[in-house]
């Protein structure tokens, strides 16, 4: 819906998209101060895994809510931070496919501008900051994690970011991941009594008979039931993606809450693997770590523990929501507008 303060006759606009791995956004908001005058959102925006006819509907779709036909045409800039993508090389193969597929959608809807910016959704969500910087250091912990040294606000060195097989270390992945193993060495006998057992295995509806009880860490069980809770917990995970792991990192914070030991030794590691990933950028002591993703919002599980961390590495940690308020920053900076 358009904001009230619209006036077509008057106002330059521009466009900012935030084409994440789940969904994308867009917004159209005023180019002389960032006043943001219309929203829409459509399906997943990732430049290299989303099929490029159905990346561009789903452009147009958010497009299409985001900007109504009356202001179509007073719009002087484009920028979009997409998944898959990076600003910093031409030939990036998901810059390619953004830029192919966003000037597809834009033609779609009949709005013309002569300047589209593409940048990673990481880059955007760094100048989503306070001030838009332009240097600095960008850091993603949700479900996969990656940090970022971002110089004249395109990425010059990645640290981690290398998937679920390889990497993501610290990501709500890593924490998911070491729930079930933990969950399994309860089992086995090769790790201690933890409460991430039931709670694991209640999350994926295991038969009653084979779970410990409520708030039981397992340890009472006889090797029986312990192997039976095995036999049924491999199965039912082994058959999801490994990236659904991280559906358990909640069930890991809410545990170290009530004091488990192994859920709070987990949640220290995954800060450990946080603070490293930031560290291996050379991070030099007054730097500004931006940060997103749902591990380190403002309720996060390691948003404490890390930005003491940092601290006592010089660094203050800024978090930022998405990559809408940094995609528009950027649009303007596309329209000539300075910041």
């Amino acid at each position: 819906m358009m904001n009230n303060d619209f006036n077509q006759e008057s106002r330059e606009l521009v466009v900012g998209l935030d084409a994440g791995g789940t969904r994308t956004r867009a917004v159209l908001a005023a180019a002389a101060d960032g006043l943001v005058l219309g929203e829409g959102a459509a399906g997943p925006g990732n430049a290299l895994t989303v099929p490029l006819p159905r990346l561009t509907d789903h452009l147009a779709e958010a497009l299409a809510k985001a900007v109504p036909e009356s202001a179509r045409g007073h719009v002087a800039a484009v920028a979009g931070g997409f998944a898959g993508a990076t600003g910093a090389a031409e030939d990036d193969p998901g810059r390619l496919n953004a830029l192919t597929a966003l000037t597809a959608a834009l033609r779609r809807l009949g709005i013309t501008t002569g300047s589209i910016g593409i940048s990673s959704d990481i880059e955007a969500a760094f100048a989503s900051a306070p001030g838009a910087p332009a240097d600095g250091l960008a850091l993603v912990a949700g479900t996969g994690a990656v940090a970022m040294r971002i110089t004249g606000r395109r990425c010059t060195a990645t640290v981690d970011g290398d998937g679920w097989l390889l990497g993501d270390d610290g990501s709500g992945f890593w924490i998911g991941r070491e729930a079930v193993r933990a969950a399994l060495r309860m089992a086995d006998g090769r790790g201690g009594p933890t409460v991430l057992a039931g709670a694991v295995g209640r999350a994926l509806e295991l038969p009653g008979e084979v779970l410990p009880g409520a708030g039981s860490g397992g340890s009472e069980w006889p090797r029986a039931a312990r192997e039976a809770y095995r036999m049924h917990l491999l199965p039912v995970v082994m058959a999801d993606p490994p990236t659904r792991l991280a559906r358990f990192a909640p069930l890991v914070a809410e545990a170290a809450r009530d004091k488990d030991p192994v859920a709070r030794k987990i949640l220290d590691q995954a800060v450990d693997q946080l603070a490293a990933t930031v560290a291996a950028l050379d991070a030099r002591p007054g730097e500004r770590v931006v940060a997103t993703g749902g591990l380190l919002g403002p309720d996060g599980p390691l948003t404490a523990a890390l930005t003491a961390r940092l601290r006592t590495l010089g660094l203050t940690l800024d978090w930022v929501a998405d990559g809408c308020r940094g995609a528009v920053a950027l649009a303007r900076l596309e329209s000539g507008r300075h910041l």
